[in-house]
């Protein structure tokens, strides 16, 4: 794995970073800034919804649907935290595309491989930006007639969603910058850092 922990942000579910710290230890990359959630917090933060879920899910066996590529690294950990007998499908789809800022056009690149009637679905996504692909791929859920339809993000980036989202299980709220690592990515390089930073090279 790259570098080290290169800032701690207050523990919980809101994340702040400083501007003074920045590279990653032995990681001589000038693109890569401050560090919004370390390593030990997503560990930490992960582990915990993992029991939230199992608590909440005991005696089902909730299907996880992951957003593809960014949730990958996340809903992989997620697993592994829930003591249930958790199942797996993928969506890809695209708003973003090799840039740093959304298209405003959602599509589906890859749809699931399960019927969705009368199970019990947990969306797992990387990251709520502007709410836009949430609000598509929920509506597009319901319409599949599943048992009932939750939403695990790892990352809410405050202040640019038009309304505030109903989530029921969150990560981190973190401050609307471009941020990279732990699956993220910038015209797909960065998703292997173990950690989430701000991006800092000039946009795509």
């Amino acid at each position: 794995m790259w570098g080290g922990t290169a800032a701690s942000p207050a523990p919980g579910t809101s994340c702040a970073w400083s501007t003074n710290v920045l590279a990653v230890p032995g990681l001589d990359d000038p693109s890569l800034g401050a560090v919004v959630v370390s390593q030990a917090e997503l560990d930490e933060r992960i582990a915990a919804l993992g029991r939230q879920i199992t608590e909440d899910y005991a005696g089902r066996a909730p299907l996880l649907v992951g957003v593809l590529k960014g949730a990958f690294v996340f809903m992989s950990d997620l697993a592994r935290a829930i003591d249930l007998p958790v199942e797996f499908d993928f969506m890809a789809v695209s708003s973003y595309g090799s840039a740093t800022k959304t298209s405003g056009v959602v599509r589906i690149v890859k749809d699931l491989d399960i019927d969705l009637s009368g199970r019990h679905v947990i969306l797992v996504e990387d990251i709520v930006d502007s709410g836009l692909t949430l609000s598509y791929l929920r509506k597009n859920l319901k319409a599949r007639n599943p048992a009932s339809l939750e939403v695990c993000a790892l990352l809410v980036r405050e202040g640019r969603q038009k309304r505030s989202p109903t989530l029921k299980y969150v990560g981190f709220t973190i401050p609307p910058a471009f941020v990279i690592g732990y699956g993220l990515d910038v015209a797909e390089r960065y998703r292997n850092l173990p950690y989430v930073c701000i991006w800092d090279g000039a946009e795509s």
